[in-house]
């Protein structure tokens, strides 16, 4: 079964083809609509990408998303959870508050790192593992 985002490619090829014979948004749609049913992308969607479609040259349309340059994802990187571990183990009763301040990342980034990526859970005011196994005693 195709991914979602192979569908939107599929879709998207579909657009450029059929926007290259001149036929409008709208047709366009309804057709799709017929075929694809609720998987269909929006009207909307079809006008946006006929525009673009238009006045470019079949041959060299990128179909695919361009990458966006945006932050990245530096708060979970592993010295960062190296950290969090080690002041987690030094004091079970640190605080999420605390280790922010002291690593330099948010509350959000410290609850995804304690609770996700190491498995810490709260048990009463104590970070203990999730699972505990014989060798941690």
């Amino acid at each position: 079964m195709a991914t979602s985002n192979d569908l939107l490619i599929k879709q998207r090829s579909i657009i450029e083809f059929l926007a290259a014979e001149g036929c409008s948004a709208a047709n366009i749609h309804a057709r799709m609509k017929t075929v694809y049913g609720e998987m269909c992308i929006s009207d909307c969607a079809v006008r946006k990408w006929v525009r673009i479609f238009k006045g470019e040259d079949p041959r060299e349309t990128i179909l695919r998303d361009r990458k966006c340059s945006g932050r990245p994802l530096s708060a979970s990187v592993t010295a960062h959870r190296e950290k969090v571990d080690y002041m987690i183990r030094a004091n079970r009763r640190v605080k999420q508050k605390e280790i922010a301040n002291a690593v330099g990342i948010s509350k959000e980034r410290v609850h995804h790192i304690v609770t996700t990526v190491l498995g810490y859970r709260k048990v009463s005011v104590h970070w203990v593992p999730r699972q505990v196994t014989v060798e941690m005693n």
